[in-house]
């Protein structure tokens, strides 16, 4: 569906649930990683774009303690509810622990909401794909809490830590901030190059010499809030109490290459010395793509693109063989100029700088092998650099 569909759909569902009157709507965007993945709670940088793809809500504020929540993307539609100052986790699973994680990670922050709201979401980011809908989701209502309660003094980067904490802190998910940051601070056409322990960050114009970002959906789901995601970022931690006999450092992304395979023995765990040269050589080929890409040096992007999905595959062990496989049929295709998996991993998506001219023939070759082998179809989505979360103009 095009905006103007979605939006119309949505403003006809919520009068069906809520009843008629005035709602305000709001939409923050999904976000895909160019390069730079799983560095973000590691100190380093990362280079992510926002989506035209994201989450999108109606809104309209109650004068009891009521918040009445509902999601077009749960097959009933069903109304969740909750009071004012109950902010208990729910049963591990319901979407509705998103929301309320940036509820109460407000109320920690002294933002006390004086009545409840009534709010219907819908997303048209695949479940699961790794493309951030959570975190869409996160800052979205964070933005639209901030606005229809006045709450000024929470910036628009604020959305971002809001929503990390409660992904973090409330859901249980121990995710760095790139995935709220690309959604709270996204830019039509430029790609942000983000240092995460500093929070310094510029606006890149994506000038893909006639290529296109292609988004490829494995339809495999990953369970980011499974052991296995927080396990990387233990043993990443771990790590770094290792180093520490040898460097003065609190995260990996402060490390060189060179000053990691100096100090590498320290770590005498074989798997922790992996994830960390993950972390460490990740963090480095993103500031050498970001530096390709202002020269216009398209082709190294692609190479250090390629070179960061298989550390992610061998030495940080996120992928899966069917992403594998996508990547490696991408890599043998004329045109092609990089590709690797994208997001937390464990499945989800991969991401694709191809040119135009090949854009059809890498779609028809990955859909047949893809089909043949996995007996489905990859879902592919060409894509552009979109803004940050806003309140839409009615």
């Amino acid at each position: 569906m095009q905006e103007k569909e979605i939006l119309q759909n949505l403003r006809e569902k919520f009068s069906e649930l809520y009843g008629d009157g005035d709602v305000a709507l709001y939409f923050a965007p999904g976000r895909v990683n160019l390069i730079g993945e799983h560095t973000d709670y590691n100190g380093g940088h990362v280079f992510p774009c926002a989506l035209t793809l994201g989450t999108y809500a109606a809104v309209r504020k109650r004068t009891d303690d009521k918040i009445r929540m509902a999601s077009l993307n749960m097959n009933d539609a069903a109304i969740e509810e909750m009071t004012l100052g109950d902010y208990t986790n729910k049963a591990e699973g319901s979407w509705t622990n998103y929301p309320r994680g940036v509820i109460w990670a407000m109320s920690e922050k002294n933002f006390t909401i004086p009545t409840g709201f009534e709010v219907l979401y819908y997303g048209n980011i695949p479940a699961g794909s790794g493309l951030s809908s959570s975190a869409s989701l996160e800052v979205l209502t964070a933005l639209f809490i901030k606005d229809q309660y006045g709450f000024d003094a929470v910036e628009q980067l604020d959305l971002a830590f809001l929503g990390q904490t409660a992904e973090s802190d409330f859901v249980g998910m121990k995710c760095g901030i790139m995935d709220q940051f690309a959604s709270a601070m996204g830019k039509e056409n430029a790609a942000m190059f983000l240092e995460t322990d500093t929070m310094k960050f510029d606006y890149l114009p994506l000038k893909l010499d006639a290529a296109k970002i292609v988004i490829t959906n494995s339809m495999v789901k990953h369970e980011l809030a499974s052991s296995e995601y927080n396990t990387r970022r233990s043993e990443c931690e771990s790590a770094v109490q290792d180093l520490q006999a040898k460097y003065d450092i609190k995260t990996l992304g402060e490390l060189s290459p060179e000053q990691f395979e100096e100090g590498k023995e320290l770590i005498a765990d074989e798997t922790k010395r992996k994830r960390a040269k993950h972390a460490v050589y990740e963090n480095d080929r993103t500031i050498r793509a970001v530096e390709a890409l202002k020269q216009n040096d398209i082709a190294t992007f692609g190479k250090l693109m390629n070179e960061s999905h298989v550390s992610l595959r061998d030495d940080y062990a996120v992928s899966c063989p069917e992403i594998d496989d996508l990547t490696s049929w991408a890599w043998e295709i004329d045109g092609v100029v990089g590709s690797r998996i994208t997001g937390g991993g464990f499945g989800g998506c991969t991401v694709s700088i191809i040119k135009e001219a090949a854009v059809d023939t890498y779609k028809e070759t990955a859909e047949k092998k893809y089909q043949e082998k996995y007996g489905k179809k990859p879902e592919f989505y060409v894509v552009d650099p979109g803004a940050g979360a806003h309140r839409i103009s009615q």
